[in-house]
Parts: C-alpha cells; sequence; structure tokens
C-alpha cells in the first residue's frame, strides 16, 4: 500500500491544491494529514493564501481516502469544516512486518515516544522539518516537513510511503529530497 503523507497546511489553499496534485500524481491509496490543517496558529505568519474555508472544502472531496490527526492548532471548530475526522491525537496502522503511528508530534515526539517496537515506524510532523531515518534505538522516523510553512532552508514538503521505502518529497518540483529503505 502507498501512502502520501502531508502536514501542516496551515488553512493555505495554495499548498493544500499542491498536496492534492501531489496525491493524484503520486497515484497513492490514502492521503495521510498530520494535524494543523485549517488554523495558522498564533505564532506563524498568515499564509499568503490563506483561505481554511476554501481548504476544507477541498480537502472535504478527498474524504474517504484521508486518514486524519490533530494538531496543537486544529479544534471542535475546524472539525466542523472538516467531512472527516480530524480530533484524534493519533492513528495506528498495522502492517505484516511493522506498526505505524500517525500523530502530528505536540504530544509524542522523536524524544518522547509511544510504545514501538524495533522496526516500527514513528510517523509525525509539528516541526515542519522533514526526517527518514533509521534511529540507533531501532525505531524508523518520518516527519514530512510542512506543506505551507517550512522551516530551515527547506522547501516545502511531503512524504511518500509504501511498504519498503520512505522518501520526502518537494512539494512543487516533487523531487526527493530524502529517503530511507525500511529494511528491518
Amino acid at each position: 500500500m502507498k501512502l502520501l503523507i502531508g502536514s501542516d497546511i496551515h488553512g493555505d489553499r495554495q499548498a493544500a491544491e499542491r498536496l492534492i496534485d501531489a496525491f493524484i500524481q503520486s497515484r497513492a491509496h490514502y492521503l495521510i494529514c498530520l494535524g494543523d490543517l485549517l488554523y495558522h496558529g498564533p505564532r506563524n505568519a498568515i499564509p499568503e493564501h490563506y483561505h481554511p474555508q476554501a481548504v476544507a472544502e477541498l480537502l472535504n472531496e478527498y474524504r474517504l481516502k484521508i486518514l486524519a490527526v490533530r494538531g496543537n492548532c486544529d479544534s471542535e471548530v475546524d472539525q466542523m469544516l472538516c467531512q472527516f475526522p480530524i480530533l484524534s491525537d493519533y492513528q495506528q496502522l498495522l502492517t505484516d512486518s511493522r506498526r505505524i503511528f500517525f500523530t502530528h508530534g505536540h504530544l509524542y515526539r522523536s524524544d518522547n515516544l509511544p510504545p514501538l517496537a524495533l522496526g516500527d515506524l514513528f510517523v509525525s510532523g509539528h516541526t515542519h522539518l522533514p526526517i527518514a531515518e533509521y534511529g540507533q534505538d531501532g525505531i524508523y522516523r518520518l516527519n514530512p516537513g510542512s506543506v505551507a510553512i517550512p522551516r530551515g532552508d527547506w522547501s516545502a514538503s511531503y512524504a511518500l510511503l509504501d511498504d519498503d521505502h520512505m522518501q520526502i518529497c518537494d512539494l512543487c518540483t516533487h523531487q526527493v529530497l530524502l529517503e530511507c529503505a525500511l529494511t528491518f
């Protein structure tokens, strides 16, 4: 199964459109949204293409293909606009070879992991910094970066995940920025 993972849209209509375009082009089975969908948050500047209602309407068109978790900027008011659940702190997917734990990253983090076994995958957003790695603790970590407000020297990005590989891709060019094989 192939998944496209995006995080931190923060109400940016253009970023949401690019994420959906990447989802369609990738032919992924599902779109995983790691929170902070509609609101820019009090610490962030308002994105240039800020239009939370348009973002909700666009995502709602794909509601049957979206699995989402709550970000620190998401609330019950946001859920009223979204036609798919967004208020769970985490989701889990069990595959033949591993547990995949999806969360925003403000409650569970790389330094505060949920119970995971060797070879499991921890997927989070929140930091706006992409990561695709196998940790010294035997846990894989994946952070798609941010589609709307990238930090550091990173461009806006998303992740692709399949049974044996994870990649971070540039949101505009789709160029692979980081990748890691899932071998364990």
